[in-house]
């Protein structure tokens, strides 16, 4: 009767206590937990997760050290916070740049992207000039870099190129990195089906799972992917490969229809067919 009598007492106690929350409680919990998931989402297996980390087992000791009266660790902890925030922001400045760059983003902002266009086709023509012309590239060891820009908008690295604004076409991108041409060594800038600008400067990847057999091409291009959410094809001048970077993963060995199939799947909406099967 007892162990009734206690377990009936608890849950009561319980009961009691949910009859203070509000739905401005609820509504705390869920915003936070959200909060929490993105940051943890944006510092995934980047070099700010390590610091993360370490921030939240310092945190936590100085919990532990005020709670146990320990003065001296709690001075010297709260001195080190004072401080390591000036020297963490320092740092760590591309990494914040990034993540701050990431939470702007439209993944943040909606559903709005590159292939929520009235005219599909004309996203899918873009698609396959671009294919085309990474073919012809592949074709004649000629290497290549074309920027697809999404949501995050690219104007910093348009700046360092030169403005073209031109429609998509085999023949412009392939003279444009043809070896003897001025703009050879530079990205292709497309956005909203344009040719917007060319010889870009792309910033570096300092990833370290890059193979060493890729060269800056393949770098700026995984560098340019972990900066935004923009699409990079790439033809290496070596080998003739052509690889596709997304979302800081570079992936190899594409065919023409593998590339067609692969930009088709992150630039276009799906739309229903009239028997209600889906279609790009």
């Amino acid at each position: 009767m007892d162990i009734i009598a206690f377990f009936s007492d608890w849950f009561g106690f319980v009961a009691s206590q949910f009859s203070f929350i509000k739905w401005t409680d609820v509504l705390d919990i869920i915003v936070l937990s959200f909060l929490v998931f993105g940051l943890y989402h944006l510092l995934h297996d980047t070099r700010a997760s390590n610091l993360a980390l370490g921030v939240g087992i310092l945190l936590l000791l100085w919990v532990v050290a005020s709670l146990m009266n320990m003065h001296a660790l709690s001075f010297l902890l709260r001195a080190v916070f004072d401080v390591g925030i000036l020297a963490v922001i320092v740092i760590f400045q591309p990494e914040i740049r990034s993540m701050l760059e990431k939470v702007g983003d439209g993944s943040w902002r909606g559903i709005k992207n590159f292939g929520e266009q009235k005219d599909a086709d004309l996203v899918m023509k873009t698609i396959s000039t671009i294919c085309e012309a990474a073919q012809d590239l592949s074709k004649s060891n000629t290497g290549g870099l074309i920027v697809i820009e999404k949501t995050t908008k690219l104007g910093d690295i348009i700046r360092t190129g030169i403005p073209i604004d031109a429609e998509p076409s085999t023949y412009l991108i392939r003279n444009i990195f043809y070896d003897k041409a001025p703009l050879h060594d530079g990205a292709v800038i497309i956005r909203g089906n344009r040719v917007c600008a060319a010889g870009c400067q792309l910033p570096l990847s300092e990833s370290k799972a890059l193979a060493p057999s890729l060269g800056l091409r393949h770098r700026a291009a995984l560098g340019m992917s972990e900066k935004s959410d923009a699409l990079v094809v790439i033809v290496s001048e070596e080998t003739s490969i052509i690889s596709l970077a997304y979302n800081g993963i570079l992936t190899q060995g594409y065919s023409f229809q593998g590339l067609k199939q692969a930009l088709a799947d992150k630039l276009l909406p799906l739309a229903k067919r009239e028997d209600g099967s889906l279609k790009r």
